[in-house]
C-alpha cells in the first residue's frame, strides 16, 4: 500500500481572510468555493497541492485556536526558493515572523503566525 499527501483541510473562522491569504500572499489558485457538510467552504490549489478551507458548521463546538500548541496540528511546511526574499514580502505585507531566515543544517528556514494564528515554515533546500 502506498499512502500519498491528497490536501491539508483547514477549519477557520473567516474563510474570505483565509482565501485572500492564500490566494494573495502566497500564490495559490481558488479552484471552487463548495459545501463541505453544511458548512461554507473553498478549495484552492497550492502549487499542486490542494488547500481545503471551511468554517464551522452550526453544530461543531469549536475548542482553541491555532495559537495554543495541541496534540494533531504543529505547523505547514511550504517549500520556496528563496526563504529571505519570502521573508521581506511576507514582512512587508505585516506578517509576524518568530523565527527570521535561519540555517539549518541543508535547510534555509523562517516561521511566521499567518491568519488566525496558523504556524506556516517556510522552507528553502540549500545544496
Amino acid at each position: 500500500m502506498t499512502y500519498r499527501l491528497h490536501h491539508v483541510h483547514l477549519i477557520c473562522k473567516d474563510l474570505e481572510g483565509m482565501i485572500d491569504f492564500f490566494v494573495d500572499a502566497l500564490g495559490a489558485a481558488l479552484i471552487a468555493r463548495k459545501k463541505f457538510g453544511t458548512a461554507d467552504g473553498a478549495s484552492l490549489d497550492l502549487q499542486g497541492a490542494t488547500v481545503n478551507l471551511r468554517v464551522a458548521r452550526e453544530d461543531e463546538k469549536m475548542v482553541g485556536d491555532a495559537s495554543q500548541t495541541r496534540f494533531g496540528y504543529d505547523h505547514l511546511g511550504l517549500q520556496v526558493e528563496d526563504v529571505d526574499a519570502a521573508f521581506q514580502d511576507l514582512k512587508k505585507r505585516g506578517f509576524t515572523f518568530f523565527m527570521e531566515p535561519k540555517d539549518l543544517s541543508d535547510l534555509r528556514v523562517a516561521f511566521f503566525r499567518g491568519p488566525e494564528d496558523i504556524t506556516i515554515e517556510l522552507v528553502q533546500v540549500q545544496g
